[in-house]
């Protein structure tokens, strides 16, 4: 079973790393290919997923093209109930089901004032009333979710769900503008910014192309909150391993990390690793003694 999944630019399409949370996070494959927004491109690539109209849109193994995150959701669990998108407690995936929703309609002024940007992080961003008011709503929404599924661990209803899907744009958007938010959402957005998937994706958006101008803010800047990444640099061969972690392929391209040099096929490959080694399990492995 095969599934095709166009995503816009990881650093920046908010949707984009919903759809790919979606196959990710439940251990779900599909070929992906990537549109950068603003540029002509990404509308030739589109049209060859008619009819969706934005990212992420997913071609089914039939042929069929859905074009909104909820709906390619409720498809995967269909398909895949073994995947565990939504909880299995009948109150619990109704919860679940209820915070997608209004995630998927609402929270204009947060997502205006505070447009994903996962390759900075800054100081204050001035946020005016309506997105504080998102905020409290978001706080009503995560703390009610809690109370109802007795929910103890760090994610809304029990195990990650399609809810966490949902709300990691918006854990991101909190890290990335400072937003004030109390001490039991911030350990929900720390809890999204430590997900080993979650980190996969930034680090894939570090350097996944230029920046984008249209995200960029006049506000100053701080370090990313998220857990500090190894430290790691590209450097010359030779490596220890001779095919890269990833795809398999003969070496070309190389990075120390904790004083050892590891081999990858192509800059991407390389790249992503030295923008967080800990991410990436595979690249890890080689570490070992």
């Amino acid at each position: 079973m095969t599934y095709d999944l166009v995503l816009g630019d990881r650093a920046y399409s908010s949707w984009s790393l919903r759809g790919w949370l979606l196959f990710e996070a439940f251990d779900l494959n599909a070929r992906t290919q990537h549109a950068r927004l603003y540029e002509p491109g990404f509308a030739e690539t589109l049209a060859r997923f008619a009819p969706a109209r934005t990212v992420p849109a997913l071609r089914l193994p039939e042929g069929v093209v859905i074009g909104d995150s909820l709906a390619i959701a409720e498809e995967l669990a269909t398909r895949h109930p073994e995947a565990g998108h939504w909880p299995q407690d009948p109150k619990a995936r109704a919860i679940a089901r209820t915070l997608a929703a209004e995630m998927h309609a609402s929270f204009t002024a947060l997502r205006n004032h505070c447009p994903m940007n996962l390759r900075v992080s800054y100081q204050d961003c001035e946020p005016p009333q309506a997105v504080l008011d998102d905020l409290a709503r978001l706080e009503t929404l995560w703390a009610w979710a809690r109370a109802e599924t007795g929910a103890t661990g760090p994610w809304l209803c029990g195990a990650y769900s399609v809810a966490d899907v949902f709300f990691a744009p918006v854990a991101a958007r909190i890290a990335g503008y400072n937003l004030p938010v109390s001490a039991a959402a911030q350990a929900y957005v720390d809890a999204h910014l430590a997900h080993p998937a979650f980190r996969r994706w930034r680090a894939m958006g570090l350097v996944d192309g230029p920046d984008q101008p249209f995200y960029d803010r006049p506000w100053p800047q701080r370090p990313w909150p998220g857990p500090a990444p190894l430290p790691a640099e590209a450097c010359d061969g030779p490596s220890a391993n001779e095919a890269c972690p990833y795809s398999g392929k003969p070496v070309t391209h190389f990075a120390r990390i904790q004083g050892r040099v590891i081999g990858f096929c192509n800059p991407f490959c390389r790249d992503k690793t030295v923008a967080d080694p800990e991410a990436w399990p595979q690249a890890l492995a080689l570490l070992q003694p």
